[in-house]
C-alpha cells in the first residue's frame, strides 16, 4: 500500500508498524497493578525471537515458538466455543443481489494489539458488528512491531462470527521496515527444522484449533528479502496450508511479498504472486488494483483452475466509509456477472467517525445500517441514486437460522444496561460480542402500500440483554416487517413465542409465518398472517402454526394501526420450539484466582445445549445484580467491593440454553 496513505499507531513508546492503516481509539487502560493483572487479554506474539529493549507499559512480549496451550494461563477466557455453524441463501431481497458470485472479505480492527480484553469490558462504545449475513471471512486486524506480530481473535468475536456461520482469521503481519519491520522475523516464521519442516506452521494450525478461530491471513511485507527467502516463504505457505486443511482451516495471503523475496504490491494476480496465491485458499488483492488488473485477475484464477471469488479486491473505507470513491464496476458490475470478490478494509469507520461524545450504540447501528443495507436502509429497495454501491445491493444474504428450538431476543452484543424479563439487572454499560443472538440478516425490509415506519435496534428497553427491535412512525396501511429467513422444520407440536410491547398507540399485531420461498427475488414471501394477543406491558404470546407441518421460510410481524398511528411497538424476543426445555446446571464453580476484588471463575460446563452462562452477584438485600455472560467456561470480574456491610461476597451461575431458559445456580462465596 502506498506509505502516504499510512497511519501510525504508537504503542507505549514503541512506534506500531502498519501495512495497511492501523489506527484505535478503544485502547483498554494498561494493567498498573498486581490486581490487574488477572484480567485476560487477547494473545499476540512475535513468531520466535523479540525486540530488543524493554516492552512499553501494558504490553508483554511472548515468543509464539515458545507457546504451548498447557502452558497457557489464559487460554480458558481465550477459547471460542461456538462451532461455525451452516449457511444458506433464501431467494435475495433485491433483483441486483447475486448468490454464487462475489463474496465479501472484512478486516477489522476491534481494538489494540496489546491490552484488549478476552472477553468484553464496561463500556458500550464498541463495534458491535450485526451484518454477518453479507460477510464470507473476518479477518482479526491489528499487530505492530512493538507490541506483537500474530494475533489470535477475541473469544466472543469468534463465537457471535461462527454463530452466523463466518469463519474467523488471526492475522500475521510483518512489518514494513519504516514502520519498524525486521526482516529477522519474517525469516523467524519461515525457519526450517532438522527435518526440513516448518514449526512455525504447525503452532499456528495448534494455536487456531486451541482457541477456536478458523485460519490465519499471513500478510509479509517487510522489504529486504532475496529469492531464498521468497522460496522459504512459499514452502512455508504450502506447509501451513496443507496443515491447515486437515483442522478444516483457511489461509489467506495478502498481496505483497513476491516469489523473488522482495516486497512488491501488484494489485493484480500475476506471474509475480501467483504462487502464493496457489498456496492458499484466497489472496487479498492490494488496493492498486485497476479495472483491467481485475479483469486479467479474474481470467487467470480461471485459467488455474481456481475460482475468480477466492480473489479479494482491496477497499479502503477507513478514512471515508460510504464517502470513498470506489469503482464497483470494476468488481461487482449491475449488467453482468461479478469479476472478483471484495475485501473491506477497516469498516468499523462506521464506529470510528462518530464524534468520541457521540458514540452510543443507536448512532453506530445508524451508521452501520447505512454502510451495509444502503441508503434507502433497506435491502428490498435499494437507492439507485447513491454512489455507494451497499452489500445489499449486490451480494445476497445468508442466514444459519436452520432448527429448531431457535431464539432471539435481539442482543447485539453491547448496550446501556442488561435487562432480563424486562427488568434492569445491571445499570452498567458493556460489551461482549460472545452474547450477541443470531440476528435477522435484511435490516431493514418491509412491506407496506402506505408509509413506511423506521425500524431500528432501540437500547432504551428490552427484554432480555441489552436492546430490542421498535418500530416507530405513522402506520397508514398494513405493515409487514421481515425478521428472519428461515429453513424450520415444523410438526403439530411447534409453537412460535413471540414478547412484544406496544410504548405508543393502538396496534394489532399478527405474526407472519411464510412456508415457501417468495415468487421472486424482491417479492413478499407468501405469509399467513396469525392474531397474536395482545396488553399492557411485555408480554408473552404463544402462537400455533396454522400449518402443521413443513418447513418454515419467513417469519415476520404485521402491525396495523386502528387510527393509522402515530405507534411504537417493539419487539423483545422470539422463540420457535416443539416443548420447553430448561438446561441442566453448571457444577464445581470455584474462584481460582483472587486479587483485591479482580476475581477469576472457572466451573465444569453442563451437560447438552448451553448457549452461554450468566454469573450475578446476590446482594444482602437479596436483590440480584448480573455481572456478566460468557460462552466460555471460566469469567473475570473486576472491581469489586464489599456491599452493605457484607463480610463475604455470594455469586450465582447459571446455564443459559437456546430458548433463554436458564438452570438452577451453582454458587460459591468469596470472603472479603
Amino acid at each position: 500500500m502506498n506509505p502516504t496513505r499510512r497511519t501510525v499507531l504508537l504503542a507505549g513508546a514503541a512506534a506500531a508498524a502498519t501495512s495497511l492503516p492501523l489506527t484505535s481509539s478503544t485502547a483498554a487502560a494498561a494493567p498498573t497493578t498486581k490486581a490487574a493483572a488477572l484480567q485476560p487479554y487477547a494473545s499476540y506474539w512475535y513468531p520466535d525471537s523479540l525486540p530488543s529493549g524493554t516492552p512499553g507499559t501494558g504490553i508483554t512480549w511472548r515468543s509464539l515458538k515458545s507457546w504451548r496451550p498447557a502452558d497457557d494461563p489464559d487460554l480458558a477466557f481465550n477459547a471460542a466455543t461456538v462451532p461455525l455453524a451452516a449457511r444458506f441463501t433464501p431467494t435475495p431481497a433485491n433483483s441486483t443481489a447475486r448468490a454464487g458470485q462475489a463474496r465479501l472479505q472484512s478486516l477489522v480492527s476491534f481494538g489494540p494489539t496489546a491490552a484488549n480484553p478476552s472477553q468484553g469490558s464496561a463500556t458500550a462504545d464498541y463495534y458491535a458488528l450485526t451484518h454477518w449475513a453479507y460477510i464470507d471471512e473476518l479477518v482479526f486486524w491489528g499487530g505492530s512491531s512493538g507490541e506483537g506480530l500474530i494475533l489470535a481473535p477475541n473469544a466472543p468475536i469468534v463465537d457471535a462470527a461462527h454463530r452466523h456461520g463466518v469463519p474467523v482469521l488471526g492475522n500475521i503481519f510483518l512489518p514494513p521496515v519504516a514502520y519498524g519491520g525486521q526482516l529477522r522475523w519474517t525469516r523467524d516464521l519461515v525457519q526450517k527444522d532438522a527435518a526440513g519442516r516448518y514449526p512455525l506452521a504447525e503452532r499456528l494450525v495448534a494455536v487456531a484449533q486451541a482457541y477456536g478461530f478458523d485460519g490465519w491471513f499471513v500478510n509479509a511485507e517487510t522489504s529486504g528479502g532475496n529469492a531464498a527467502l521468497g522460496a522459504d516463504m512459499l514452502g512455508f505457505m504450502r506447509e501451513l496450508k496443507a496443515l491447515a486443511k486437515a483442522k478444516a482451516q483457511r489461509v489467506t495471503w495478502y498481496d505483497s511479498m513476491t516469489v523473488s523475496g522482495s516486497v512488491s504490491w501488484q494489485g493484480a494476480l500475476n506471474s509475480q504472486n501467483e504462487a502464493f496465491f496457489q498456496a492458499a485458499d484466497d489472496m487479498f488483492v492490494d488496493f492498486r488494483w485497476t479495472a483491467a488488473k481485475l479483469s486479467s485477475s479474474g481470467r487467470r484464477a480461471d485459467q488455474l483452475g481456481r475460482s475468480r471469488y477466492e480473489l479479494w479486491a482491496g477497499v479502503d473505507v477507513e478514512a471515508n466509509g460510504w464517502n470513498s470513491s470506489v469503482n464497483w464496476d470494476a468488481m461487482v458490475p449491475r449488467d453482468k456477472a461479478h469479476v472478483v470478490s471484495v475485501g473491506f478494509y477497516r469498516p468499523e469507520w462506521t464506529r470510528n467517525h462518530l464524534p468520541a461524545d457521540r458514540r452510543e450504540p443507536e448512532a453506530f447501528h445508524a451508521a452501520d445500517d447505512r454502510f451495509w443495507s444502503g441508503r434507502s436502509l433497506d435491502p428490498s429497495r435499494p437507492d439507485g441514486t447513491d454512489s455507494w454501491r451497499a452489500p445489499a445491493v449486490s451480494v445476497a444474504d445468508r442466514s444459519t437460522v436452520t432448527s429448531v428450538p431457535f431464539a432471539s431476543v435481539f442482543n447485539t452484543g453491547h448496550g446501556l444496561r442488561w435487562y432480563e424479563d424486562g427488568e434492569v439487572t445491571s445499570d452498567a454499560p458493556w460489551n461482549h460480542l460472545g452474547l450477541q443472538d443470531r440476528l435477522p440478516s435484511r435490516r431493514w425490509v418491509v412491506h407496506t402500500e402506505g408509509q413506511r415506519p423506521a425500524v431500528r435496534f432501540d437500547f432504551a428497553d428490552a427484554w432480555r440483554g441489552g436492546s430490542s427491535v421498535l418500530v416507530d412512525g405513522d402506520l397508514d396501511e398494513p405493515a409487514v416487517v421481515e425478521v428472519y429467513a428461515t429453513r424450520l422444520p415444523i410438526t403439530a407440536d411447534t409453537v412460535v413465542e413471540l414478547t412484544h410491547r406496544t410504548d405508543a398507540g393502538s396496534v394489532r399485531v399478527e405474526l407472519a409465518v411464510a412456508t415457501a420461498e417468495p415468487s421472486a427475488p424482491g417479492a413478499t414471501p407468501p405469509y399467513t398472517y396469525i392474531p397474536v394477543t395482545s396488553a399492557d406491558g411485555w408480554q408473552t404470546a404463544v402462537v400455533r402454526l396454522t400449518e402443521p407441518t413443513g418447513t418454515v421460510h419467513a417469519i415476520g410481524v404485521r402491525l396495523t394501526a386502528a387510527d393509522g398511528g402515530p405507534v411504537r411497538w417493539r419487539l423483545g424476543g422470539l422463540a420457535v420450539r416443539d416443548a420447553p426445555h430448561t438446561p441442566a446446571a453448571p457444577t464445581a464453580l470455584r474462584i481460582t484466582a483472587a486479587s483485591g476484588g479482580d476475581l477469576r471463575f472457572a466451573w465444569n460446563p453442563a451437560p447438552g445445549d448451553v448457549r452461554h452462562h450468566t454469573l450475578h452477584r446476590l446482594l444482602p438485600d437479596g436483590t440480584r445484580r448480573f455481572l456478566g455472560g460468557t460462552c466460555q467456561r471460566a469469567f473475570f470480574a473486576g472491581g469489586l467491593r464489599p456491599e452493605q456491610g457484607e463480610e463475604a461476597a455470594r455469586f450465582e451461575l447459571r446455564a443459559v440454553g437456546e430458548l433463554y431458559t436458564t438452570s438452577a445456580p451453582a454458587t460459591v462465596t468469596h470472603r472479603w
